[in-house]
C-alpha cells in the first residue's frame, strides 16, 4: 500500500465495469476510499463488494454522467461519507451511434455529446469546490479517437466527444493549477472493455466506410492485441498519485502504438 494515497477519497464515474472497475480496484489496493458511480447500480454493487471483501473502502451511487442533479447527489454522499474529495476519475462514457454523418440522427448526436462531454464537464465543475480545499487530481479518460486517430468512419460524434474532452482538460489544467488541482487525460486504444454494449451500428456506414487491413495483430505493434484495463487503471493511477505531482495539463496515449499506424 502506497504511503502517499492512504487515506485519499476517490470518485470513479463508471466504475461497474472496464477501465473504471479496474481504476476502483487499484485505487483500493493502494488504500484509497473509493466512490463509485454508475448507472448500472447492480454492477457497481459487484465492484464495492469485491473491494469492501478484500478490506478496501467503497460505496456506491446510481449516478446518470447526463442528470446534473444526480451527479450533485452523489457527489454529496461522498463527501458525506468521508468528509473530502481527493481524486476524481471521469471515465463513464458510451460509443452511441456510429453512422454516417448524413444520416445521423441528431438526438443520437446529442446523447453521445452530452454523456461523454457535458458529462465531463460536470464531474468536474461540481467536484472543483471540494478539490480546491487541499488540491488533488482529475484524469479523464478521452481516447486515441478525435486526438490521433480519425480513420474510425461513422464515430463522428463520439470523436468530436473525445477530442472535447483534452480540450476541455487543458482548459480546466491551467485555470485549476493555482489551487494545486491537476487534470490530465488518458488516451486508450483499442482495450477489452463492454463499451461494445452502447454502439449501434446504422447501415448507412455501408455506404462510407473505408476500409483497412491489416495482417493480424498488425494494427497492435506492441502486444500483437488489445490492451487490459488494468493496463490503463496503472497510467491512472499514477496521475491520481503524488508521484504525477508535476504533470498537469497532458493526454497520455495508452494504445501500444495503435494511433501511430492509422
Amino acid at each position: 500500500m502506497s504511503a502517499s494515497s492512504n487515506g485519499k477519497v476517490a470518485i470513479v464515474t463508471g466504475g461497474g465495469s472496464g477501465i473504471g472497475k479496474a481504476a476502483a480496484l487499484r485505487f483500493a489496493k493502494e488504500g484509497m476510499k473509493v466512490g463509485i458511480f454508475d448507472l448500472d447500480e447492480k454492477r457497481a454493487k459487484k465492484t464495492a463488494d469485491e473491494i469492501n471483501h478484500a478490506g478496501g473502502d467503497a460505496m456506491v451511487s446510481d449516478v446518470d454522467m447526463a442528470d446534473e442533479s444526480r451527479i450533485l447527489q452523489g457527489i454529496k454522499d461522498v463527501n458525506d461519507k468521508w468528509g473530502k474529495i481527493d481524486v476524481v476519475f471521469s471515465n463513464a462514457g458510451i460509443n452511441g451511434v456510429f453512422s454516417a454523418i448524413e444520416e445521423l440522427d441528431p438526438n443520437d448526436w446529442d446523447k453521445t455529446i452530452t454523456t461523454n462531454l457535458k458529462g465531463t464537464f460536470l464531474i468536474v465543475k461540481h467536484t472543483i469546490p471540494y478539490l480546491k480545499t487541499k488540491g488533488g487530481s482529475i484524469i479523464i479518460t478521452s481516447s486515441i479517437n478525435g486526438n490521433r486517430t480519425f480513420s474510425n468512419i461513422g464515430m463522428s460524434a463520439y470523436a468530436t466527444s473525445k477530442a472535447g474532452q483534452v480540450a476541455f482538460m487543458k482548459m480546466a489544467a491551467l485555470e485549476l493549477a493555482k489551487f494545486k488541482i491537476r487534470v490530465n487525460a488518458v488516451c486508450p486504444g483499442y482495450i477489452e472493455t463492454n463499451i461494445e454494449q452502447n454502439t449501434n451500428r446504422d447501415e448507412s456506414l455501408e455506404e462510407v466506410e473505408i476500409p483497412i487491413e491489416f495482417p493480424n495483430g498488425g494494427d497492435m505493434p506492441l502486444e500483437g492485441g488489445p490492451g487490459s484495463s488494468e493496463q490503463v487503471a496503472n497510467l491512472v493511477y499514477f496521475l491520481a498519485s503524488d508521484e504525477s505531482s508535476h504533470i498537469t495539463g497532458t493526454e497520455i496515449y495508452v494504445d501500444g502504438a495503435e494511433s501511430l499506424l492509422r
